[in-house]
């Protein structure tokens, strides 16, 4: 069973390794939800990495397993007239550990943090025309709002797209007082 816990600074090159390694080149194909077919480059740098885990309405949570970093989220707290909004992002496992359940839990892990932002909705993005990931997440409780967000095309912080049409559609889910179901 994995134990959760937030990212320091310290941990930045094993993470960016793992977050690298799950959506980009190669060793991302070992899994399923890697981006490799629609984008070369890098999926973060450490740069970013430092800025998320040094700002206090971000929080990286690491899932650990005997003492190794199997997976990760980030989770971020939007503040709004509506009131707190949770985004889920960066939802990362170890390519060969993809299928067992750590992305359940992480997400888990992100909408308990979430509430504990006073979020009462969490949402995402991801690259449309991704239909198996996208009904991943619908059987964890999210939905297609409708909404769209460009992708940052020439922001090469975020990977080089191979194609000019990717755009991201938002999920989103209300946040019950816990998270009961995996």
């Amino acid at each position: 069973m994995p134990s959760f816990r937030p990212a320091t600074p310290i941990d930045i090159p094993a993470l960016h390794a793992l977050i690298e390694s799950a959506y980009r080149g190669d060793s991302a194909r070992a899994g399923w939800t890697h981006e490799a077919d629609l984008l070369d480059g890098q999926r973060t740098d450490a740069e970013e990495l430092r800025e998320i885990i040094a700002d206090p309405a971000q929080r990286i949570l690491l899932a650990e397993r005997d003492g190794a970093l199997v997976g990760c989220v980030c989770v971020a707290e939007k503040r709004g007239d509506g009131g707190v909004t949770g985004y889920l992002g960066m939802l990362t496992v170890r390519p060969a550990l993809q299928s067992a359940g750590l992305g359940r839990r992480l997400i888990a892990a992100a909408e308990d943090t979430a509430r504990g932002f006073g979020a009462r909705t969490m949402e995402m993005t991801v690259i449309a025309g991704r239909g198996e990931l996208i009904a991943w997440y619908e059987r964890r409780g999210y939905a297609l709002t409708g909404e769209t967000r460009p992708f940052p095309m020439d922001d090469t912080r975020f990977g080089l797209p191979k194609r000019r049409d990717l755009v991201f559609v938002v999920l989103g889910k209300g946040l019950g007082a816990s998270a009961s179901s995996d």
